[in-house]
């Protein structure tokens, strides 16, 4: 999949570096040329100085051939009406945009463009956003070593028991958002097309519940 990257910090170069890595196409476009000295040498990827809200860059990016866009520059401004271009002019599914104020962070969900925080989001998050389904929420419990996280339940879980994606002491299902309407699941429900599950997990069992996404257990 061809991605473009708007922002060549440490998180849109991790981004764009691990992205690479895993065999997607990268543009990331940034304004300051010296940001991409984050990118290690030999990078293959496509860079490009300039304004990421600046349709020519956007486009000279592969912005019509892309797949995802993920914005991530230091500025809400910036990411939010680049993020908002990628979605409504060029009709980008899988866009996701850092944004600091979290006030504004819930209004652009409203209108369908996933937000990150600053501080608590990773290059790790924004790929389970844009691969898995998985959206991390702002809750986390303790010190951080548990996290909420919302999952939309793939076509390959639908008809099986919602207990699939627990793990006794790891991860829990406590709540599914089924056309809209929100319910705590009993023993023996299962999943439908379209779910969203709501999931309280260890951070460091969060690889495992991916695993569990796209490879159902068997009974």
């Amino acid at each position: 999949m061809h991605v473009v990257i708007a922002g060549c910090g440490r998180v849109g170069s991790d981004l764009t570096v691990s992205l690479s890595q895993q065999g997607h196409t990268i543009s990331v476009v940034d304004k300051n040329p010296q940001a991409f000295e984050r990118l290690p040498p030999g990078f293959e990827g496509q860079t490009l100085v300039g304004l990421v809200f600046d349709r020519e860059t956007l486009e000279a990016a592969g912005i019509r051939e892309a797949g995802a866009f993920v914005a991530v520059t230091n500025g809400d401004n910036s990411n939010i009406v680049s993020a908002r271009i990628a979605r409504e002019h060029y009709g980008i599914d899988k866009v996701v945009a850092r944004i600091y104020d979290p006030r504004r962070a819930e209004i652009y969900r409203r209108l369908g463009i996933p937000t990150v925080a600053t501080v608590q989001w990773a290059s790790a998050e924004i790929r389970d956003l844009l691969f898995h389904g998985i959206e991390h929420q702002e809750l986390a419990i303790g010190d951080g070593e548990m996290v909420l996280l919302r999952l939309d339940i793939p076509e390959g879980l639908a008809g099986r028991p919602v207990s699939d994606l627990g793990e006794p002491g790891d991860a829990l299902v406590v709540a599914l958002d089924r056309m809209g309407k929100a319910s705590i699941p009993g023993d023996g429900a299962t999943f439908q097309n379209g779910d969203i599950a709501h999931v309280i997990v260890r951070r460091e069992a969060i690889d495992a519940l991916r695993h569990r996404l796209t490879h159902p257990v068997e009974h």
